[in-house]
């Protein structure tokens, strides 16, 4: 179990893993822990967000939308590869998924079928929406999937977990195709050998 790490730790260990932040208002204080705890932390989830627009993308993400109150993650990784902090705390991203597939990242070993929707994610992951609209056709830039590789592995270096701890939405929420374009087994072999 991890508790998790300050604020100023997180832009610390991004910025040490050559990330480039953008600060997002008051992104430090803004959450939603009056909903329920955040943590212990476990993992890294990854999302694609169906918008398009840098500007669009980090407003909707810091802020929600009707139904949806934000933070909608913790940072905004826009296609020119930059880590917008939009959020730190509890944060509606991951939504309920499957007590097995957490229990699989808690322990780092393969992940089973995400059939069920019985636990609370926002409580135990990390989150990262990625400006791509999630057809299959919207390219994903290097500069992109770079910026997902060195979050995914500062807060894996930091926490001291592998990358089986880095999951994507599809992999943990029955119904849930995000991030469409690239496989997360090919982003956890990209974080694995930043790691080592």
């Amino acid at each position: 179990m991890a508790p998790p790490m300050s604020a100023a730790r997180f832009l610390d260990i991004l910025r040490n893993e050559g990330v480039t932040v953008v600060e997002v208002g008051d992104w430090e204080h803004h959450h939603r822990n009056h909903r329920g705890p955040w943590g212990p932390v476990h993992g890294v989830m990854i999302h694609h967000t169906v918008t398009s627009g840098a500007e669009a993308t980090v407003r909707i993400c810091r802020d929600g939308y009707a139904g949806l109150p934000g933070p909608l993650c913790h940072g905004v990784i826009t296609k020119d590869g930059r880590v917008h902090l939009v959020g730190y705390g509890r944060a509606n991203h991951a939504g309920l998924g499957d007590d097995d597939v957490l229990k699989a990242v808690v322990a780092e070993r393969a992940l089973p079928p995400d059939n069920e929707a019985n636990t609370d994610g926002n409580r135990h992951f990390y989150g990262f929406e990625c400006e791509n609209l999630g057809d299959g056709e919207d390219p994903w830039p290097e500069a992109q999937l770079d910026a997902v590789e060195r979050v995914s592995a500062a807060i894996c270096r930091h926490h001291r977990w592998t990358e089986r701890s880095v999951i994507g939405h599809l992999e943990w929420q029955p119904g849930k195709t995000d991030p469409k374009g690239f496989t997360m087994a090919a982003m956890r072999e990209r974080i694995r050998d930043r790691l080592n």
